[in-house]
């Protein structure tokens, strides 16, 4: 099909472009920018005057809950939720049941994912079998299925020279390994961070020196072995000033944040609300203050939601006894705009951080407004707002926001130019 998208404020971070134009689409593919092609005649247009045309939103971990945690969330579910917020690619972690750590897994997921064509799907293959940390999964069977990269979570390997060989065969075939640095020993036990609200609050504490002193670890590895490497989830002002060291060392390593990171600390803690219950936890402000300021510079190149749905039961516990995690890959893009709204961050920094950054961080074929490139588009009003919880598709109503009025609406969410999602 033949589409247009006229007049929208065309922002594509990866060439610097940020203008009024026009957006022509053919099948699957963006055909121009600005005029038309000769012969070219829209049989469907968008007046989008008004509004931002963005490369579709890339979201580095949205757990899909699918296969063997339905009654949390499904691949048509969740890839409906990410559609809202804008995204138009996004990975799935290894923790299913089973594990995704076969290519009939990674293939399920694919399938699924196929049928539900909300958005596209790149799952991230388990690092070890099981997730256990003692054997190697079939790594190159599972990028063969169509795995991007490899991690396993916060299941951190117990024995360093098994996780040194695993960095090796995973080096030797350049594969992306994906971080989650969390010592387990130091963490163990803990709800928390361990600091003067867990204090008051009388629950168990997780110490900033659980992430730093297994990201420490972690990136004198990847030094050693030269594999690429990912690191997931950042919650520490002093973690980001260990990539930051790295990079400026020649280090060629990349790092995301969970958005909910940038916006909430540990204060948010007090009422024991279970919402507010992440792993790894919320931090100070200080540590918030350190998250932006790396994501301002672009030492961490991408945002994302870290999306985690719940059925209503795991929340209703007390706190210690529910499970970790937040439902919010539907808000991604409101959410983020709060970062502009308080001056954080301009908008094309922002859009970066939320499309080409986690694309190139990955080496997805995604993030970019480009002719002959996929047609993935976001269009969203940066005027309006959006009224969190006002409609839902997530399974998981485990989400702190719903009820807020957040800047900007997705209009259309477009996936190889067709719409997935419309306001």
């Amino acid at each position: 099909m033949k589409l247009s998208i006229l007049g929208a404020r065309v922002i594509d971070p990866s060439s610097g472009l940020d203008q009024i134009t026009d957006i022509h689409v053919e099948a699957c593919k963006i055909v121009a920018l600005g005029a038309a092609p000769a012969g070219f005649t829209a049989v469907e247009t968008i007046d989008a005057t008004g509004l931002v045309a963005a490369p579709g939103l890339v979201d580095l971990n949205v757990a899909l809950r699918e296969p063997g945690y339905s009654r949390k969330g499904t691949i048509a579910s969740e890839t409906r939720a990410a559609a809202a917020g804008g995204v138009t690619s996004l990975c799935c972690p290894p923790k299913t049941k089973p594990v995704l750590d076969t290519s009939a897994v990674a293939e399920l997921i694919l399938d699924r994912a196929r049928e539900a064509g909300n958005t596209k799907v790149f799952p991230i293959g388990a690092l070890s079998k099981g997730l256990d940390g003692e054997q190697l999964a079939e790594l190159v069977a599972l990028r063969d299925a169509g795995c991007v990269a490899f991690g396993n979570g916060l299941e951190s390997f117990r024995n360093t020279r098994t996780l040194c060989r695993a960095l090796d065969y995973a080096a030797t075939f350049d594969l992306t390994v994906i971080f989650n640095s969390q010592d387990h020993d130091l963490a163990d036990g803990g709800l928390a961070h361990e600091g003067a609200t867990a204090s008051f609050l009388g629950l168990p504490g997780i110490p900033e020196t659980a992430e730093t002193v297994a990201l420490a670890r972690d990136l004198l590895l990847v030094e050693q072995t030269g594999v690429r490497a990912h690191f997931s989830q950042l919650t520490s002002a002093r973690g980001v000033a260990l990539i930051a060291q790295a990079q400026a060392r020649g280090l060629k390593v990349t790092a995301d944040v969970a958005l909910y990171q940038l916006i909430l600390t540990d204060e948010a803690l007090i009422d024991f609300s279970s919402l507010y219950h992440v792993q790894p936890p919320l931090r100070t402000r200080a540590d918030r203050d350190g998250l932006r300021e790396a994501v301002k510079s672009g030492v961490v190149s991408a945002i994302s939601s870290h999306h985690q749905p719940h059925e209503r039961d795991a929340k209703l516990a007390p706190f210690g006894a529910t499970e970790p995690g937040i439902s919010s890959v539907e808000l991604l893009l409101p959410l983020a705009m709060t970062l502009v709204e308080d001056g954080l961050l301009d908008l094309p920094t922002l859009l970066a951080r939320l499309s080409a950054g986690p694309a190139e961080a990955l080496r997805l074929p995604a993030g970019k407004l480009a002719v002959g490139g996929a047609a993935d588009i976001v269009l969203f009003d940066p005027k309006a707002s959006t009224v969190a919880g006002e409609t839902w598709l997530s399974k998981g109503e485990n989400c702190p926001f719903l009820g807020h009025s957040l800047p900007g609406v997705v209009r259309y969410t477009l996936v190889d130019g067709r719409i997935s999602h419309q306001a």
